[in-house]
């Protein structure tokens, strides 16, 4: 029989799964013009983590661009994650006519992340790039992004020599998309 100590921990794990699920269902990917409130939101957040993780800082007016007329159809699209009808999450595609599509400013809040939402955020981005007639996807991160590294060692992406001349990367990933 458990002890006073132990009784209310028995179950916190499938408690904990339970809300994740119920959370998940709540969750919207949303096309929005990379101008929005919620995309300068996502983006604002994305440039602050980056700097509070990175001794290097991230300026993203240098290096590889992600402009609003890059990420707005047909160059690209931009998407926003909502949680509970809050902006919690962000991402973009640039489409080429010709070569690979880009992954561009993916990011989910730290209080979202543990539901797969960057998973899902990741397969919406492939999709996209897929639809807009992309064989290949890249993306480049920064060594400070464990998660990110994570996530996309574990949903196939390969490591690559650098394909850009990005300041602030330290990895470069390349995608077959099926």
């Amino acid at each position: 029989m458990p002890d006073e100590y132990t009784r209310g921990t028995q179950h916190r794990p499938a408690v904990m799964h339970d809300e994740r699920l119920r959370r998940g269902a709540s969750v919207q990917i949303v096309t929005v013009d990379p101008e929005h409130a919620d995309a300068r939101y996502c983006v604002g957040e994305y440039v602050a983590e980056l700097n509070s993780r990175s001794r290097r800082g991230f300026d993203p007016s240098k290096g590889v661009t992600a402009l609003p007329h890059e990420l707005r159809p047909p160059a690209g699209e931009f998407v926003v994650v909502y949680l509970d009808g809050q902006a919690i999450g962000c991402g973009a595609v640039k489409h080429h006519v010709e070569g690979p599509a880009e992954i561009k400013r993916m990011w989910i809040a730290p209080s979202a992340r543990g539901l797969g939402l960057g998973r899902r955020l990741l397969e919406r981005l492939e999709a996209r790039a897929r639809a807009g007639g992309a064989r290949v996807a890249q993306i480049e991160t920064s060594a400070v992004l464990a998660e990110a590294l994570s996530l996309y060692r574990s949903t196939g992406w390969i490591e690559v020599p650098a394909f850009n001349d990005e300041p602030f990367a330290d990895h470069w990933f390349q995608k077959t998309l099926a």
